[in-house]
C-alpha cells in the first residue's frame, strides 16, 4: 500500500503525473486530502472540486484529514509526544493504513505533512514538491525519525538547470518529473474543466496578506495596479484567477476597480488551476507577484509573463529564512517585469545557480556550509545588510555593480 497526501490539485496533478510515470508501481493507493485555506469551511474541498474527476481513478480510497481532526486546522495541530501511539492506531484502524509501504507527502517540513509522517511510521518516505520553494532550502530542520525515513524528492523541472535545494542537506536524491507526463495531466484536467470567460491577459492572485507579508489594502493595491498596466496596454478583457487559500475579497474588489478602467473582468474558479486557465484561454499576457504559475506559464505553455510587485514582496519577507524568499528572488531575478504604465520590460542579467546558492546558503548557513561563496556583493534587492554582516562578509556594506550603475544613472537624471 502507499499512502499520498495532498493539498491542492496542482499538488494532486503532480502526483498523478508521478504514478503514470511508473514512480510507485502497483498496489493499493490511499490519498489524503486536506484544505489548509484560512477558513476551510467556506472553500470547496480538493476532492470535490470539478477537476479532480479525471485523477480520481489513479486511488483506491480518498480520505479528508480536515474530516478526521476537525474542528482543529490542519495548518495547526499536531499531535503531542504522548498522543503520537494512540494516533497512530486510529489511522491504521479508521482508514485500514496497515502495510503501508511508502508514505508520499508535500511540504514535508510543516503540517499537516510533518505531522502525518510523525504518525504514519515505519514506511519510506518519498517528497514530491507542487512549486518554486524545491529550490529553497528546507524550512525548519526535520527530526532523525522523517529525514532518514526520506529517500527521494520528485519535482518538475521549472527551471531547467537549477538543482533544488530542498531536502539536500540530507543527501535526498532529486528526480525530475518530465514535462509532457505533466501537460498530458493538465490537458485531462482541461477537457474536464467549466467553461471560462475568455481574456487577452491573467492576472495571478496569491494569498499575501494572509502569510502577512504585505497588508490587505497593499495586496490589493498590486492587483489594481496589475489591471490598471493591463488596461494601458490595450487589454479591455481580463480573468483573474484567484489564490484557492486566498478567499473572495480580492476578486470582489478587483471587479470594482475594472469598471471604471472599461475593462471587463471575469473570475476563474477558486479551485480551477493557473496551468487549466493557460491551456483553455491561451492569454497574450500572464501578471502575478511571484506566483509558481507565472513559471509554468512560460516553461509549458510558451506563454508571454510579467511579474509585478516582487521588489515590494522582497523587501517584506520576514524573517530572511521565510520559504517565499527563493521563488520570489527566481521570479524577480529571470522574468520580464510589468511597469506601472504597462511596459514589460527585461531584468538585468544574472547568474541564476549562483545567486540562488547565495540567498540559500543566507537563509540557511547552518544548514548549508558547502553553499558558501567567496564574498557577496550587496544587492539590497536580494540581501539584507545586517544579515551579510552577521555571516561575515567584509564587503557587506558595498552596493553591487549593478546598483552603483543604477545610482549612476539616478544622478544624472
Amino acid at each position: 500500500m502507499k499512502v499520498f497526501y495532498a493539498s491542492t490539485l496542482f499538488g494532486a496533478m503532480s502526483l498523478a503525473a508521478a504514478i503514470d510515470d511508473g514512480r510507485f508501481g502497483d498496489g493499493r493507493r490511499v490519498l489524503i486530502v486536506s484544505n489548509n485555506a484560512s477558513v476551510p469551511e467556506v472553500s470547496t474541498p480538493l476532492d470535490r472540486t470539478p477537476g479532480f474527476a479525471a485523477l480520481r481513478s489513479r486511488f483506491d480510497e480518498v480520505f479528508s484529514w480536515n474530516d478526521l481532526i476537525a474542528p482543529l486546522h490542519p495548518s495547526d495541530w499536531r499531535a503531542r509526544v504522548i498522543e503520537v501511539p494512540m494516533m497512530e492506531r486510529l489511522l491504521r484502524s479508521y482508514w485500514g493504513l496497515e502495510g503501508v509501504e511508502e508514505l508520499v507527502l508535500e511540504s514535508i517540513a510543516v503540517p499537516p505533512a510533518r505531522t502525518i509522517a510523525g504518525l504514519v511510521r515505519d514506511c519510506p518516505i518519498t517528497v514530491y514538491s507542487d512549486g518554486l520553494m524545491s529550490y529553497g532550502p528546507t524550512r525548519d530542520p526535520l527530526p532523525a525519525e522523517i529525514f532518514r525515513r526520506i529517500g527521494r524528492l520528485i519535482h518538475l523541472d521549472l527551471v531547467p538547470g537549477l538543482t533544488p535545494l530542498l531536502l539536500s542537506e540530507y543527501d535526498v536524491a532529486p528526480e525530475i518529473l518530465p514535462d509532457e507526463r505533466f501537460l498530458a495531466i493538465v490537458h485531462e484536467v482541461t477537457a474536464t474543466a467549466p467553461d471560462m470567460m475568455a481574456g487577452k491577459a491573467i492576472i495571478l492572485g496569491q494569498y499575501l496578506s494572509a502569510l502577512d507579508i504585505v497588508t490587505p489594502e497593499e495586496e490589493a493595491g498590486l492587483h489594481e495596479t496589475m489591471l490598471k498596466a493591463l488596461a494601458a496596454r490595450g487589454c479591455t478583457d481580463v480573468v483573474f484567477k484567484p489564490h484557492p487559500a486566498a478567499g473572495r475579497r480580492h476578486a470582489q474588489l478587483l471587479r470594482s476597480a475594472a469598471g471604471p478602467l472599461g475593462v471587463r473582468l471575469s473570475v476563474a474558479g477558486e479551485s480551477v488551476p493557473a496551468e487549466v486557465c493557460f491551456a483553455a484561454l491561451r492569454p497574450e499576457l500572464v501578471v502575478g507577484c511571484f506566483s509558481t504559475g507565472l513559471v509554468t506559464a512560460q516553461r509549458y505553455f510558451g506563454l508571454q509573463v510579467a511579474s509585478y510587485g516582487t521588489d515590494l514582496v522582497l523587501s517584506r519577507l520576514t524573517p530572511y529564512e521565510n520559504s517565499n524568499r527563493i521563488p520570489a528572488t527566481i521570479v524577480d531575478a529571470v522574468l520580464p517585469r510589468l511597469s506601472a504604465e504597462g511596459h514589460v520590460e527585461q531584468p538585468p542579467t544574472v547568474d541564476l545557480p549562483e545567486l540562488v546558492r547565495a540567498v540559500g546558503y543566507c537563509m540557511q548557513a547552518d544548514a548549508y556550509p558547502e553553499l558558501r561563496p567567496e564574498h557577496i556583493e550587496f544587492d539590497p534587492r536580494y540581501f539584507k545588510r545586517k544579515r551579510l554582516e552577521t555571516l561575515g562578509f567584509a564587503d557587506a556594506g558595498k552596493p553591487s555593480a549593478f546598483t552603483r550603475i543604477r545610482r549612476k544613472i539616478r544622478s544624472a537624471i
